[in-house]
């Protein structure tokens, strides 16, 4: 599935309406440049989740769990830039049965950690600048550049549905 995101707001939302089809055990793998609005749309997620937040980027503590104020699954957010390996990350403990897990730079190190999972692209337009070396990341330059999105679901989890893949 392919989604246009005019600028960080669209990018929110669309995090927003993704949430509400997600449920423990899901697992989201967001992969795109630095800069791109993986943080943004994990913030629009935990938004629609209901999550206690801020949701900023966990780059410096790898993984940061948000508790559900409405009684649902937590968000756990982890950025896996920094970690070399699958074993790197299953050191981090991570409750993939209980949670809505969603992994910045996750492509290739969760090959076993979930029959099924969701990955989003981004992409951002060429020369758009890169996020700000701010502590909390709580915004990057070119916020409102448009993105593009290619959602694919893979497993059983996700047959039958909008992003669902041909694997």
């Amino acid at each position: 599935m392919r989604v246009e995101a005019p600028d960080a707001a669209a990018m929110e939302a669309f995090g927003r309406d993704l949430a509400r089809r997600l449920r423990a055990g899901d697992l989201v793998l967001l992969t795109g440049p630095l800069g791109a609005g993986k943080t943004t749309l994990t913030r629009g997620i935990g938004d629609g989740l209901g999550v206690r937040g801020p949701v900023q980027s966990p780059t410096f503590v790898l993984a940061r769990t948000h508790p559900n104020l409405a009684g649902g699954p937590p968000l756990v957010h982890v950025d896996a830039y920094r970690l070399g390996s699958a074993a790197l990350l299953d050191d981090l403990d991570l409750d993939f049965d209980r949670s809505v897990v969603v992994v910045e730079w996750g492509a290739g190190l969760l090959d076993d950690a979930s029959d099924s999972w969701l990955e989003v692209v981004i992409e951002r337009p060429e020369g758009t600048p890169v996020e700000l070396a701010d502590a909390a990341d709580a915004e990057f330059l070119g916020a409102d550049e448009p993105r593009v999105l290619e959602v694919r679901g893979y497993g059983p989890r996700w047959a039958g549905t909008p992003f669902h893949a041909a694997q």
